[in-house]
């Protein structure tokens, strides 16, 4: 996270490391609860979200244990990382962003096939009903326009 030191330094840089991580794993969480309910075929607004808040509490738990509480262990990593030769922290470095890529693109994947399985705007009985509400109302513009022109009279 050494890029997003520039404006501020060091200052709490360990905690928005830890913040991003944090991100990448809800990301992970949700991509698992949005493909179950897609495979499923389980609408997401009728279940509970008890299941998200306690796997959400134990990874910041998670997370403050290894990167807050003990400190010396990931900066022990960290060193080590350090040490290693430039190409293999170089094809480290494409590794972990290719997953962290691919964790994102997935996710807004996840999203978008929830959306368009759940949402109301795509279901059957919704365009149905849109389709039976156009053409009523196409009916009743002919009606008036034939009243405009005189044509009912006929």
């Amino acid at each position: 996270m050494t890029w997003t030191s520039y404006p501020f330094g060091n200052f709490l840089s360990h905690y928005r490391a830890g913040l991003a991580i944090i991100a990448l794993e809800f990301w992970i969480v949700f991509i698992f609860q949005n493909f179950y309910y897609i495979f499923n075929n389980i609408n997401p607004k009728s279940g509970s979200d008890l299941l998200l808040y306690i796997v959400g509490f134990f990874i910041v738990v998670f997370n403050y244990a290894t990167f807050d509480y003990n400190k010396s262990i990931w900066q022990n990593y960290n060193l080590e990382f350090d040490k290693l030769p430039r190409k293999t922290n170089i094809l480290g470095g494409i590794i972990v962003w290719t997953i962290i890529f691919f964790i994102t693109i997935i996710f807004f994947v996840s999203i978008h096939y929830s959306q368009k399985k759940f949402s109301i705007r795509y279901t059957p009985e919704f365009i149905a009903k849109k389709r039976k509400e156009d053409s009523l109302q196409k009916a009743q513009q002919i009606e008036k326009l034939k009243k405009i022109y005189g044509e009912d009279k006929k």
